[in-house]
C-alpha cells in the first residue's frame, strides 16, 4: 500500500512521518504513541473546502469531533475555517477552552443532559442538532427560563441503508438516532417546533453511517432529504435554509480499500441537490457536511514496541506488542484491519506471516491476524497506519493501563499535543470509603 501525506522511508531506512523518525519518537515520547501528520490533516480540511465551495458558493465543512477530539484539533480546525461537531459537554469543553468560535459549533446526540443543553445554550452555541421529541421539550423549555433561543437542525432518518458494517450504519430508519420520514415523527417534530417561541428553525440532518464508499447512497439521500424539504414547505409553508448531509466518507486501511474521491462526492450530491431544488421550485439550501475520519483518519499512525514472540510451529507464531484493545478497540469491534511496517525496518523485506497481539488479558485483543512483514524481534517498533480516527478518541484504562500520548508531528517538528497518562492519573479519581479505610487499619495494627 502507498504512504500517505508526509510519510516516507528516510536514509536510515526508517518511516518518517512529517520530517519526524518514527524509531526516535518512539524512543523520546514512548510507545504506544499516536502520531498525527498535521500538514496531511491540514490538505484534507482545504480539500473538502475546496471540492465544496468551487460548485456551490454557499456551504460549509463541520469537521466531525468525535473522530479524535483535542485542543490542538479544535486550533486546526479554527484555523483552516471549519465548522465543529460535537457530540458530548465534554466535546464543547474542548472546543472552548480551545477558543473554538461557539457560533461555529454544532451539537449531537440522542440523549443530551439537561445540564449539557443549559451548558451549551450559556456558551450561545451556533446550532442543536436535535434529535428526537424529547429533546425538543427539554430545550424550549430552557431556552424560555433562560430568555434566549435554540437554533436547531432535526436530525431525520431518511431510510438508506448504506452498505458499511452494522455497527456503524446510521440512516436506516430502525436506527436509535434521528426522527424517522416514514412514521412521520420528522413532520411532527418541525410543526412542534415552529410554534415554540424559544425555537429558531434552520433546516434538517441526516448521516447514513460511516466508513462509506458507494457514493450514490450520499446522492439518494440528498434527493430524499431535498423531497422532505419541500413537503416540509407544502404542509407548513416553512422553508429550510440549510440541509446538513453528515458524513461518512470511507478511508483507505488496507490494499484492498479504495479511498472515495472528496471531487467526485461534491460533483454528485451538489449536482442532486441543485436538481431537486429546481424539480420543487425551492432556493438552493445552504449546504453543511460534517467529514471526520475522512480529514483524520489516514493522518493517524500508532507506533508499538515488540515484547515477546511466541511461536506455535504448525499453526500460527505471535508478536505481542505493548498497546493493544486499550487503544485500539476496532479489531474486536469491527474487525478492521490495518497495513503494517516496521518503523525501523522499513525497507527490509517480509519474509514470515505473524499475528499481532495485545496485552491486555482477553484472548480477544488482537491488532492483526496473519500479516507478512521484516522477521521482528523484541524492541522493534511496529507502525499502524490509518488510526488517526476513532483510536485516541475510544481509548480506554481496561487492565488500568495508561492512555498515550499524541504527538503532531509538520516540518521535522514533533508536539506532544497529549501527554502521556501515568498509573498514578488512572487511580487519580479512585476514593476508599472510611468504613473500608478502619477495616484496614484495623488489620495491621
Amino acid at each position: 500500500m502507498g504512504f500517505y501525506g508526509t510519510m516516507r522511508i528516510n536514509e536510515k531506512g526508517h518511516l518518517e512521518i512529517g520530517g519526524c523518525d518514527t524509531v526516535d519518537l518512539a524512543r523520546v515520547y514512548g510507545t504506544p504513541l499516536y502520531v498525527m501528520d498535521e500538514a496531511a490533516i491540514r490538505q484534507e480540511c482545504r480539500a473538502f473546502r475546496r471540492a465544496l465551495e468551487s460548485r456551490h458558493a454557499d456551504s460549509e465543512v463541520i469537521y466531525a469531533g468525535k473522530a479524535f477530539s483535542t485542543m490542538a484539533m479544535c486550533r486546526i480546525a479554527d484555523e483552516e475555517g471549519l465548522g465543529l461537531d460535537v457530540a458530548s459537554g465534554g466535546e464543547i469543553v474542548t472546543a472552548l477552552k480551545a477558543g473554538f468560535p461557539a457560533e461555529r459549533i454544532y451539537f449531537h446526540g440522542n440523549n443530551k443532559s439537561r445540564a449539557d443543553l443549559e451548558m451549551a445554550l450559556r456558551a450561545r452555541i451556533g446550532r442543536f442538532m436535535v434529535d428526537n421529541l424529547y429533546e425538543l421539550e427539554m430545550l424550549h423549555d430552557l431556552a424560555r427560563q433562560l430568555r434566549v433561543k435554540a437554533h436547531v437542525d432535526f436530525r431525520v432518518t431518511p431510510g438508506v441503508e448504506a452498505h458499511t458494517h452494522e455497527y456503524i450504519r446510521t440512516g436506516q430508519l430502525d436506527s436509535k438516532f434521528g426522527l424517522g420520514l416514514q412514521n412521520g415523527q420528522a413532520m411532527m417534530a418541525v410543526e412542534k417546533a415552529l410554534a415554540m417561541d424559544g425555537i429558531v428553525v434552520h433546516g434538517l440532518h441526516c448521516h447514513i453511517g460511516s466508513q462509506i464508499f458507494e457514493l450514490e447512497s450520499f446522492k439518494v439521500a440528498c434527493e430524499i432529504m431535498m423531497d422532505f424539504i419541500a413537503k416540509v414547505r407544502r404542509e407548513t409553508g416553512f422553508t429550510c435554509e440549510e440541509l446538513n448531509l453528515g458524513g461518512g466518507l470511507g478511508v483507505r486501511y488496507v490494499e484492498s480499500d479504495v479511498r472515495a474521491s472528496v471531487e467526485d462526492y461534491a460533483s454528485l450530491v451538489i449536482d442532486a441537490l441543485y436538481r431537486k431544488a429546481r424539480e420543487h421550485n425551492l432556493p438552493v439550501p445552504r449546504l453543511l457536511v460534517e467529514p471526520g475520519r475522512y480529514i483524520v483518519g489516514q493522518a493517524g499512525t500508532t507506533l508499538y514496541t515488540v515484547g515477546s514472540i511466541k511461536d506455535i510451529p504448525g499453526i500460527r507464531k505471535y508478536v505481542a506488542v505493548d498497546g493493544g484493545y486499550t487503544d485500539n478497540p476496532r479489531v474486536a469491534l469491527y474487525g478492521a484491519r490495518y497495513h503494517v511496517i516496521v518503523a525501523n525496518k522499513a525497507n527490509y523485506d517480509p519474509v514470515e506471516l505473524v499475528t499481532i497481539a495485545g496485552r491486555c488479558c482477553e484472548s480477544g485483543d488482537m491488532l492483526a491476524w496473519d500479516v507478512r512483514l521484516p522477521r521482528l524481534e523484541p524492541g522493534d517498533i511496529l507502525a499502524f497506519l490509518t488510526t488517526g480516527a476513532y483510536h485516541y478518541s475510544m481509548s480506554s484504562n481496561y487492565n488500568r493501563f495508561a492512555r498515550p500520548a499524541v504527538v503532531f508531528v509538520r516540518d521535522g517538528e514533533a508536539d506532544l499535543v497529549v501527554e502521556r497518562e501515568s498509573y498514578e492519573d488512572v487511580a487519580a479519581h479512585d476514593r476508599i470509603p472510611q468504613r473500608l479505610l478502619k477495616h484496614h487499619l484495623a488489620s495491621v495494627r
